[in-house]
């Protein structure tokens, strides 16, 4: 019994309590780590903006005059909310949708074709972030008049 006490393998590190002010900063995340926060960010965003979004699209919808309104808000603004506010929120509802579309994509992807590796799983996910970050600034510049 003595044997199994004084065994000759070396004593792992106890990680008993985890500061986090210390530890969270230092730590890296994987670009898999990343996609994965980003994913559950844009469907918060996404749900968040819900009455923004139906509130654009009935405007945009209704008539000649509900529709000029509606362009108009995001020139000029609606009340003291000026129109690059509106710009900011519908770009950041495009860039919502376009990486929670994108990622779910990549997720249905290694579901179907069980594509789980580490090397997948970077790659895949680099190239979700670059694919979404890539839409989002041409529609971005699209939305803002650079062309």
């Amino acid at each position: 019994m003595t044997e199994l006490v004084s065994s000759s393998r070396p004593s792992r590190p106890e990680f008993r309590n985890i500061n986090a002010l210390n530890d969270l900063p230092t730590y890296r995340l994987p670009p898999a780590g990343w996609v994965s926060i980003l994913h559950r960010i844009s469907g918060v965003l996404m749900f968040v903006l819900m009455p923004f979004i139906i509130w654009m699209f009935d405007t945009s919808i209704s008539s000649e005059i509900s529709f000029s309104k509606f362009t108009s808000a995001f020139g000029v603004g609606v009340g003291f909310v000026p129109g690059w506010f509106f710009k900011l929120v519908a770009l950041a509802l495009i860039w919502a949708y376009l990486h929670h579309f994108i990622a779910g994509l990549r997720h249905l992807w290694m579901d179907i074709n069980h594509a789980v590796s580490k090397e997948f799983g970077r790659s895949s996910a680099l190239v979700t972030l670059v694919l979404s970050l890539g839409l989002t600034a041409i529609l971005g510049a699209k939305l803002f008049g650079l062309y």
